[in-house]
């Protein structure tokens, strides 16, 4: 039996005949660029994070270039962010002149080290971006303080961890303004590409609103240059469907998550860290593997028929497109040592309790061979 790193085939045929349904009723109403089925959503999601306002956008990647288009981030800006995490954090300060600016991540959380965050603050800076890696938020609270201290907005990348929390907070509600992506892999899994921004700030909204479409707020009139950003009716009403049940999702998750934590207890093997005080969505289950073997443990995996991924191994700041940034090996220690022994591990609503023991059996035999 193979077991596969995500399989979403169960998910949609338990879903299919509201899908079907919802499909044929946006086809019946040609309604397929903006409209009641993209509202209907937008509203659902708003209420879902906790914040007024939702926006769709056609990608995570785009949620983050809205955001900082709105709040006005351009050529010679600064952004500080975290080097590992996917290229689009970091890619899309860059699409817009503006300048990445890594800090380090913490060990055990992967997520960026506010007190890092705060050294590397200058009269350029016009935004923290911390990235919620792998379905956990950072430490908001801590991010929050500097923020304020600094007058500085905090745009939180989210695409890993829609559900997530921290404390009763979800993420996406803490910041100024919350990025999020409905890609197939993520916990909230579109049948495409898709996104959303999230705030509370009316005028920030309504920017928003008119930057995802070509930086129109009536038909013909463009107080904004934007893009063509917007989320399909029809991707939205197939989230409205799904998203009742992500809690239910995450908590299958989190259940699959505490099986490998007793699995693994006495394995030489980092599992994820487990904070009181944050809700983990488990977008992925990573372990991190030390001594050198991580990759003769994704080979033992694959040769069992079992997949797994490593996210991410290279660091952002060690990208042939930042060079100019001028950092070397060593630069952020922490993530090069993450990178270089990181490996996901199945881990979704729908993988069995058979596929799941058959993971575990392969990564203990890996350790101790009988």
């Amino acid at each position: 039996m193979s077991v596969p790193l995500l399989d979403l085939s169960a998910q949609h045929a338990a879903l299919m005949p509201k899908l079907r349904d919802v499909f044929e009723r946006v086809v019946e109403s040609g309604q397929f660029i903006m409209g009641p089925f993209l509202e209907q959503f937008e509203q659902q999601f708003a209420k879902f994070v906790g914040v007024k306002h939702a926006i769709g956008v056609s990608s995570g990647t785009d949620a983050l270039l809205v955001a900082m288009m709105a709040l006005g981030i351009g050529p010679g800006d600064e952004v500080i962010t975290t080097p590992f995490t996917f290229f689009a954090t970091a890619g899309s300060i860059a699409r817009l002149g503006a300048k990445p600016v890594f800090v380090d991540i913490l060990p055990r959380t992967y997520n960026i080290d506010p007190e890092q965050v705060e050294a590397a603050i200058t009269d350029r800076t016009r935004a923290i971006m911390p990235v919620h890696l792998f379905g956990l938020s950072c430490r908001m609270i801590d991010l929050g303080k500097i923020a304020r201290k600094h007058n500085l907005p905090i745009i939180e990348d989210a695409a890993q961890a829609c559900g997530a929390r921290h404390k009763s907070k979800r993420v996406g509600s803490m910041g100024k303004v919350g990025c999020f992506s409905f890609y197939p892999t993520k916990t909230l899994p579109g049948l495409g590409d898709g996104g959303a921004v999230t705030t509370d700030d009316d005028e920030l909204a309504a920017r928003m609103r008119y930057l995802r479409n070509h930086g129109a707020d009536k038909p013909e009139h463009f107080p904004l240059v934007g893009g063509n950003f917007r989320l399909d009716a029809l991707q939205a009403a197939m989230l409205s469907i799904k998203l009742p049940l992500l809690d239910g999702w995450i908590e299958q998750r989190q259940a699959q998550a505490e099986r490998y934590e007793h699995a693994f207890d006495e394995l030489p093997l980092g599992t994820p860290f487990i904070a009181e005080d944050r809700y983990h969505a488990f977008n992925q289950y990573t372990v991190r593997v030390h001594g050198g073997s991580r990759d003769k443990l994704r080979d033992h995996l694959a040769a069992d028929g079992i997949g797994s991924r490593v996210y991410y191994p290279s660091p952002l700041h060690l990208q042939p497109c930042f060079k100019n940034l001028g950092h070397r090996p060593g630069s952020f220690p922490h993530a090069e040592e993450a990178a270089a022994e990181v490996l996901s591990i199945p881990c979704f609503p729908e993988l069995t309790r058979d596929q799941q023991d058959q993971v575990i059996a392969s990564i203990r035999h890996f350790f101790r061979p009988e």
